[in-house]
């Protein structure tokens, strides 16, 4: 595992705008779960490492879901194991808008709405089974869909299965690393990572 980094605030601020490479898979590994963040912080655009800030829950969510079978620390930046392992699984990475922010509320709706052609155009060049957007309300804002809820959508995007999922950013007080788990643990499942849960007797 790679030392921790850590970064003064003014640190940080030197990679506002940056953008962050896709996670994707190849034709040994095509991706079978995609997702999908609203764009990269600070902390991602700094370690190159999707879900980097230390207070998001994104990656514990993972691993106690049993999505991924291996613990990640983001903070330390991914290393060339962890991004095999993910493609391996069949986990791709990507972002609604590719700029990096201190927070996704300074992304203008214009950012988002061309985010959504971009994904668009992502999903059917990569050919998902599933693809879970991590946070209702930029999916509403970049689809144009207000009244869009979380959970499995009524239709597919560019042909994959797709699920809106809660945001695991520590803003996010209304979730825990548990809930996360279990709403993460679904579109995992639909796209063949995790078995089918025993029936209940």
């Amino acid at each position: 595992m790679s030392p921790r980094q850590t970064f003064t605030r003014a640190e940080l601020e030197g990679f506002r705008d940056a953008e962050v490479p896709d996670l994707l898979g190849d034709d040994a590994h095509p991706v079978r779960l995609l997702v999908v963040g609203i764009n990269p912080g600070l902390w991602t655009a700094a370690t190159g490492t999707h879900f980097a800030h230390p207070g998001n829950r994104f990656w514990p969510a993972m691993l106690r879901a049993g999505v991924i079978e291996h613990p990640v620390d983001p903070a330390a930046g991914f290393t060339a194991l962890d991004r095999a392992r993910l493609r391996e699984r069949g986990i791709g990475l990507t972002n609604l808008a590719p700029r990096a922010t201190a927070k996704a509320s300074e992304l203008a709706a214009s950012e988002l709405r061309a985010g959504a052609e971009r994904l668009t155009a992502l999903v059917e060049r990569v050919r998902p089974r599933v693809v879970a957007v991590a946070g209702v309300t930029a999916y509403r804002t970049a689809f144009a869909l207000p009244h869009a809820q979380q959970g499995r959508q009524p239709e597919p995007l560019a042909g994959a299965q797709l699920w809106i999922v809660p945001n695991p950013s520590g803003l996010n007080a209304h979730e825990t690393t548990e809930t996360l788990a279990v709403a993460y643990a679904q579109p995992a499942r639909a796209a063949g990572l995790l078995a089918d849960p025993p029936p209940a007797t």
